[in-house]
């Protein structure tokens, strides 16, 4: 039997950008498992990174339906663009911001409570309760950030007594820039609070990390479960392998996630063999803060930038393909143990070797010791990481570099979804 599912997003396509691949690559499988996906998004959405080449990958037979939003970063545009679609982006000054940056974030923090598109929830609500009334679903999925979709889903619990699965994405006050907010104490208590409270008025929850599942079995006792994100099977990749010993990030590389520990390592390196100066190539696609290219600088590597700025998703996938080496950086705070990045998956279906940076105990570092697909550093594991690239280096030299993997297909998307079409199952029987 077909199971109806109305699935809440605000990331959609022609959004780029990480947050929208989950849900749209589990709309693209889910009928496979006979699941009908229903999607609601905003109608008229200010989305900080657009690729329109993902708005291809929606299937065509699914309904879609759009309510319009009022986007307050439009307005916060009038004082300064630049710093807006940052924010927007999810580029928050962690350390010494500005005046107007302390501003904007006071704002953000205080008056857009959980986040700045709560102005959606009462519109939806009343949208969709009207739709729901005349079209029932067997189950709402609200998935976030922005945790605001999970009070729409909260509220149509309550209306139409149809069973909720809120989707977390990221953690919501644990996550790395939540302390960044300029929060009054009135304002985190609030925070803290609608966080119990869609954790326990759910019916289940869906986690991208078991570290996420952990902190949150500590507020509430509703049935957790964990599926990350994943890849998708692709057989329109060819390699080329790049003619330098080419070191791929994909993503933001923001200010908080600089690992001037690798760039110093890199210099000295750089400094003992010129055959390395050389061949060694940085390649960023994606946004990088000024600090991060400035630490670079620094540490004489400038000669060894490519910076390709933000590209299309599908160039993304065949960037990491052809590079040597891939570098997967999270900032050295507790914070980001539950942080699972999405490209992770994607490097792991490239048969490339990784290099992770980020906080002891990771949830990264597991899937890394599992797959053998790479090696996961602390930023306190300096020469470690020298040997491990002086090694990586010698193997490209001798043209054999590779990487071996294992229990990799279990991140596959549609593998992924098939767990999520048997757990949508569970919880409406």
């Amino acid at each position: 039997m077909t199971k109806r599912v109305l699935i809440i997003a605000y990331y959609w396509p022609p959004a780029g950008g990480p947050g929208v691949q989950r849900w749209l690559k589990f709309v693209k499988y889910l009928p496979q498992f006979n699941v009908e996906p229903i999607v609601y998004v905003p109608e008229n959405p200010s989305y900080p990174i657009i690729d329109h080449n993902l708005e291809n990958e929606v299937p065509q037979d699914i309904t879609i339906l759009k309510n319009s939003i009022k986007e307050p970063y439009r307005f916060a545009q009038w004082f300064s663009k630049g710093k807006t679609k940052k924010m927007s982006s999810g580029i928050i000054p962690a350390r010494n911001p500005g005046i107007l940056e302390r501003f904007l974030l006071y704002v953000r923090g205080n008056f857009f409570i959980p986040d700045a598109r709560v102005g959606w929830v009462a519109p939806s609500v009343r949208f969709l309760s009207a739709y729901l009334h005349k079209n029932p679903v067997d189950l709402i999925i609200t998935t976030g950030p922005p945790h605001s979709l999970h009070l729409i889903g909260m509220e149509l619990q309550k209306r139409i007594a149809t069973p909720w699965l809120a989707d977390f994405r990221d953690p919501w006050t644990t996550i790395h820039y939540h302390k960044s907010l300029q929060l009054t104490k009135r304002s985190a208590r609030k925070h803290k609070q609608l966080e119990a409270k869609v954790l326990q008025c759910a019916d289940h929850i869906l986690v991208t990390s078991p570290t996420t599942k952990k902190e949150f079995e500590m507020i509430t006792e509703t049935p957790i479960s964990v599926i990350t994100n994943g890849y998708e099977i692709s057989n329109n990749l060819t390699r080329t392998p790049d003619a330098a010993f080419s070191i791929a990030h994909v993503g933001s590389l923001l200010s908080e996630r600089n690992p001037k520990l690798l760039w110093r390592v890199l210099s000295e390196i750089a400094s003992e063999e010129k055959e390395f100066k050389k061949d060694l190539v940085l390649k960023f696609a994606g946004v990088v803060s000024d600090a991060v290219m400035a630490s670079i600088e620094a540490f004489g590597l400038t000669e060894n930038i490519e910076n390709l700025g933000y590209v299309a998703h599908s160039e993304a996938l065949q960037l990491q393909h052809n590079a040597q080496v891939l570098l997967l950086i999270e900032s050295d705070r507790p914070e980001t143990r539950a942080i699972i990045p999405g490209k992770l998956f994607e490097y792991l279906a490239s048969k490339r070797p990784i290099i992770a940076m980020g906080p002891e105990g990771s949830d990264v570092n597991t899937i890394l010791s599992e797959t053998k697909r790479g090696r996961y550093f602390t930023y306190h594991n300096e020469e470690r990481l020298k040997t491990y690239l002086q090694e990586l280096y010698n193997t490209y030299k001798n043209g054999e570099l590779v990487a071996f993997s294992q229990a990799v297909d279990q991140y596959s998307r549609p593998a992924l979804t098939e767990r999520l079409a048997t757990l949508i199952k569970e919880i409406t029987q």
